[in-house]
């Protein structure tokens, strides 16, 4: 009876121990989506930002490659 008991706490303390474990990679991987989001959220706005500022062409305005 003493060997089971011991067999579970030893399974417990390696569950708590892999709960740890994997808590800090998901806190990890939060920390690195938001700092993700805020990238993709920069480069959204200077995305729409230079298209805004671009100069469109018609065909008629572009000078063939020629010249």
């Amino acid at each position: 009876m003493n060997g089971k008991l011991e067999q579970i706490e030893m399974k417990i303390a390696f569950l708590e121990q892999a709960n740890a474990e994997l808590s800090d990679v998901i806190y990890r991987q939060q920390q690195e989506l938001d700092a993700l989001r805020m990238q993709l959220t920069d480069m959204s706005a200077r995305f729409a930002t230079a298209q805004a500022q671009a100069t469109t062409y018609t065909a008629e305005e572009e000078k063939p490659p020629h010249y």
